[in-house]
């Protein structure tokens, strides 16, 4: 199958790639920065025509968006641009000018839900301008086939540009930097590793539906940072827990329980999803060739 990665420089993009190609698919990379096949300014409606036009892709999966919180809360403008937008002239070529097999995969965030959790797809809480943005792009997503995920990941990236949450808490507590974790914020996010297979998986079957995709058996993030640290042996004398009214570096409000009920995922697909604890063990394994 001939599968177009949208944005596919970026931290999971950096990952995704090389695994559809290990699992024999024509792997078609693009990018507004470099590093990949293609360029191409998916702002514009005639740029996106032409590119996808031109390689006239089975899959298109869009991991095209900006998720810094704060710029999205000081630029909102740019943010519907790049978060919205952008689908929407996706999805302007689906409808009207792509073959009709063609299916979308947009990878969306687990930052629309914020009430006490675990959230089901249908309930959203939206805290901030990005969560905002993309709510709205999981809506143009939906109005061509498409599957929707939403989600959260970690793992070691393989992206020059960005590094992750974990390697942010490896690096920090390998070099004995001061850090903070928050106690009030709970999430189930997967490895990298983990949402690839689960995205592949995705273009195997193509269900049209949202759906939430992450491990099962939440955390906190400051039981997560810990956890982590110890399945590494990292000394922890350095990383303190705390609360996001502790704080002062949060310009932006931020949701704090995201845990997400992924049973329509694991239904639909007649898979169960990792526990959380272990997906810590896959992660660390990434960082134990680098430790």
């Amino acid at each position: 199958m001939k599968v177009l990665i949208l944005g596919a420089s970026g931290l999971l993009g950096s990952s995704l790639a090389p695994f559809l190609v290990s699992h024999g698919h024509e792997t078609v990379t693009h990018s507004h920065r470099g590093g990949t096949q293609y360029l191409a300014d998916l702002g514009s409606p005639m740029y996106t025509s032409e590119l996808l036009g031109k390689i006239e892709p089975a899959a298109i999966v869009n991991l095209v968006g900006l998720t810094d919180v704060d710029r999205c809360e000081t630029e909102p403008n740019q943010a519907y641009l790049v978060n919205v937008h952008t689908v929407e002239n996706i999805s302007g070529w689906i409808k009207h000018e792509a073959p009709a097999s063609c299916h979308l995969f947009h990878i969306s965030t687990d930052q629309v839900y914020d009430g006490i959790g675990p959230n089901v797809e249908q309930d959203v809480t939206l805290m901030n301008y990005y969560a905002f943005s993309k709510y709205a792009g999981d809506l143009v997503a939906a109005t061509v086939p498409s599957t929707i995920l939403r989600t959260n990941f970690i793992g070691r990236s393989r992206c020059e540009r960005r590094a992750s949450l974990t390697d942010w808490i490896f690096h920090s507590l390998s070099e004995g930097k001061s850090i903070q974790v928050f106690d009030d914020v709970l999430f189930s996010p997967l490895s990298m590793a983990t949402l690839s297979e689960m995205i592949e998986l995705s273009i195997q079957k193509k269900p049209v539906g949202l759906f939430n995709l992450g491990s099962n058996k939440s955390m906190s993030k400051a039981d997560f940072a810990f956890a982590f640290a110890e399945e590494l042996a990292l000394p922890t004398r350095t990383m303190a827990r705390a609360t996001t009214d502790q704080v002062t570096f949060l310009k932006t409000r931020r949701p704090k329980d995201m845990r997400m009920d992924c049973s329509k995922f694991e239904q639909t697909f007649g898979v169960k999803l990792p526990l959380l604890s272990d997906e810590i063990k896959r992660v660390a394994k990434e960082y134990r060739e680098i430790a």
